[in-house]
């Protein structure tokens, strides 16, 4: 089986593709730069020269694979239509192959308790762009496509991940780590070698299918600064937020980071088999 891969490069897609060749699969993986083809040939694939914006780079690589698993993203002005544009066509190309897209529990808002893929979406203003974006590939499984949608928690592991760039490092910088609110918020977490080893599974999944990449460890953002804390070392010193002080500090993400989500996962595991092991989130990060 042969798999084409956006993002191969980042955080995510380093992992996801060390798991897709652990399973025998063969990866080519989009390369905007030579240094992004050096690390994913590194890793055992094969690169493909272009950028999310290359639509037809994209449309032909789909072609020549068997599935695509589309984890890049263009943080650039434009995001939306961009990542709207690259997945049409990497689904004409694909055509009645497993294509696999990338969204976020994040448009879930807050869940109010442990919830699963059917809770209410009320995303905050960063993310809410994914909503339609997620229905348009959705949709096109009722023309015989075969879309996916995987929607990871909050990735962490490996001493990278959102926490490492907006928790860890300016704690470090400042001698404590920042904390929204009272820290009774929880975050939904996953490792991510557990959420590429889902991604591999996705590939086997129903058309029009849906799934919250969550490992069941939904924890209170107070433990979760905590250990950060130790990382940064700056061990037990959190410096307390306000929602307003933290978007001043950290820009819109801020609002993502203050949401109180809780996911089972349950579906994954039901559907696909999906088994994370890597269950100690706290220790990790502590050590990151």
């Amino acid at each position: 089986m042969k798999v084409f891969l956006t993002g191969g490069s980042g955080y995510l897609g380093r992992s996801t593709i060390q798991a897709l060749i652990r399973n025998g699969i063969e990866v080519t993986a989009l390369a905007r730069s030579e240094q992004s083809a050096r690390t994913v040939a590194d890793l055992g694939a094969v690169p493909v020269a272009g950028a999310l914006t290359d639509t037809d780079v994209l449309r032909e690589a789909a072609e020549r694979a068997d599935a695509v698993i589309h984890l890049g993203v263009d943080y650039s002005e434009g995001t939306a239509d961009v990542d709207r544009a690259a997945a049409e066509a990497m689904q004409d190309g694909a055509g009645s192959s497993p294509y696999v897209h990338t969204g976020g529990v994040w448009v879930y808002g807050d869940t109010g308790g442990v919830v699963d893929e059917d809770a209410p979406l009320a995303p905050p203003q960063i993310t809410a762009w994914r909503l339609q974006n997620e229905k348009r590939v959705l949709a096109r499984a009722a023309t015989g496509e075969h879309p996916v949608v995987v929607m990871p928690g909050l990735v962490y592991g490996r001493s990278g991940g959102l926490a490492q760039s907006f928790f860890v490092e300016p704690g470090r910088a400042a001698g404590a780590v920042p904390c929204i609110g009272d820290g009774t918020a929880h975050w939904a977490l996953v490792h991510v070698d557990d959420i590429a080893e889902l991604y591999v599974r996705a590939l086997n999944a129903p058309a029009g299918s849906r799934y919250a990449g969550a490992s069941g460890q939904n924890l209170p953002l107070a433990d979760i600064t905590a250990a950060l804390s130790q990382a940064a070392g700056c061990p037990g010193r959190i410096r307390p937020l306000t929602l307003d002080e933290a978007l001043r500090e950290m820009g819109p993400i801020a609002e993502a980071f203050a949401l109180d989500q809780q996911f089972s996962g349950a579906r994954a595991r039901r559907e696909l088999g999906w088994n994370p092991t890597r269950l100690d989130a706290l220790a990790e990060l502590a050590q990151s």
